[in-house]
């Protein structure tokens, strides 16, 4: 009954500081240190209505917009609360007719030579919100004639918008997309 009784203890014990204590002080670590993060790094207008978060991918389609990297989260596109690729790869033939429809919408949109994969393949989470530079570079013509702006002026803001790696030496460039967007729309930050 002794060990019975010490077991209950320590349970009700780890159970108050793995379970409340713990993530109590890292919660509240996280919200004093880094409270933008700590709240998922959500973008909010001036009028402060939430317009999405950095670090989820959202649909863009329309031709005044950069289009983000294709999502195929369950559901349907850029679910955030279904995470997760698909296991779709070159040997299916519904993947390959899938990948044919993306490539001939980069086409129609007046997108020639190579594609880069970003563009046609989901990522492995299905909702990452940047682009490589030079993916974001292809759109440009597209984007600069539905709107009337410059080419020009629509380079400095993709470079402008376009983040290095960090700590210098991690990753590789890349372009938050709807922070870009936003930014055209004059709702960035």
């Amino acid at each position: 009954m002794k060990e019975i009784r010490t077991a209950i203890m320590m349970l009700a014990l780890f159970t108050a500081i793995c379970g409340g204590l713990y993530p109590a002080l890292v919660t509240g670590i996280a919200q004093g240190v880094f409270p933008e993060q700590a709240n998922g790094s959500m973008i909010a207008g001036k009028d402060r209505r939430l317009l999405g978060s950095t670090l989820i991918g959202q649909p863009f389609s329309d031709a005044k917009y950069f289009w983000g990297r294709p999502s195929v989260t369950a559901q349907f596109g850029y679910n955030p609360m279904a995470s997760g690729g698909s296991n779709a790869g070159p040997g299916k033939p519904e993947y390959l007719q899938t990948v044919q429809e993306r490539v001939k919408l980069w086409r129609d949109s007046g997108v020639t030579g190579a594609l880069p994969a970003e563009l046609v393949q989901a990522s492995a989470s299905g909702l990452d919100p940047h682009l490589a530079p030079e993916s974001v570079a292809l759109q440009i013509p597209r984007v600069a004639r539905a709107r009337g702006i410059p080419e020009a002026d629509l380079g400095r803001l993709v470079a402008a918008h376009t983040e290095g790696r960090q700590l210098g030496f991690l990753g590789e460039p890349r372009v938050n997309i709807l922070e870009l967007n936003l930014a055209l729309d004059g709702k960035g930050r």
